[in-house]
């Protein structure tokens, strides 16, 4: 694989996405800064440093894979975005700043799903479903009565989120006024060895289905770059 075939721009949700800005290293970057402790340094990689690799992921040597560093541009939900800066370590993040941007801000329309089953706190089951006229049944937020209701929430924070900005009300102030459907973006800077923790915590099943959406479009732009490392750190 060649990097003119790697992925740059994976699409996200309905308005989201994930795109690669920056790459620094590569597996023989791992397998070096390893190898440094001995004085050492190769050239070229080779199966040596699979091997390498492979034993420094299995014992939890997670210092050679916070070399190198990998930086994103990320738009997603304000709500998800929340649920990506948990991850502290290892990462840096700047985001648009509503308090000095006033531009009209895309929203997230989700497909309701049903709360969660057997008393679980959090998380969710099934698509929501509803009849139509006939009684026939579907799932999925377009067919649901409460579209519109939603629909018709964020059109109104929407319309006095303009009003605010047109009567002269400071970006920072008239900001209050948009829900967490909101889309922000932000630039991501984090290491090898953060990004896999990030995946593998939020890629599992019991992670919010949209924030699972975000963790396979990251996995899907580094991996790539990093076969050997990425397999090993999230197998």
């Amino acid at each position: 694989m060649t990097p003119d075939t790697y992925m740059t721009d994976v699409r996200v949700l309905d308005h989201g996405f994930v795109q690669l800005v920056d790459v620094m290293g590569d597996d023989l970057t791992v397998a070096n800064s390893a190898r440094v402790s001995f004085d050492n340094h190769k050239e070229e990689f080779d199966g040596g440093d699979v091997k390498l690799i492979r034993y420094l992921a299995k014992h939890n040597h997670w210092t050679p894979f916070a070399h190198p560093q990998i930086t994103l541009r990320i738009k997603a939900p304000v709500s998800i975005r929340t649920q990506c800066f948990k991850h502290k370590q290892g990462f840096v993040e700047n985001e648009i700043s509503r308090r000095y941007v006033d531009f009209t801000p895309d929203f997230y329309h989700p497909e309701f799903r049903q709360r969660p089953s057997k008393g679980m706190k959090q998380g969710s089951d099934g698509l929501l479903e509803c009849r139509d006229g006939g009684g026939e049944t579907s799932g999925g937020f377009a067919t649901h009565p409460l579209y519109r209701s939603y629909e018709q929430l964020i059109k109104q924070s929407l319309r006095v989120y303009e009003e605010l900005i047109a009567s002269n009300v400071a970006p920072e102030q008239a900001r209050f006024v948009l829900p967490q459907a909101m889309y922000t973006e932000w630039y991501w800077t984090g290491s090898l060895a953060a990004y896999a923790r990030f995946y593998k915590q939020r890629i599992n099943s019991h992670a919010q289905w949209e924030v699972q959406q975000y963790a396979e479009a990251v996995g899907k732009i580094i991996e790539p770059w990093f076969l050997v490392s990425w397999n090993e750190l999230t197998k």
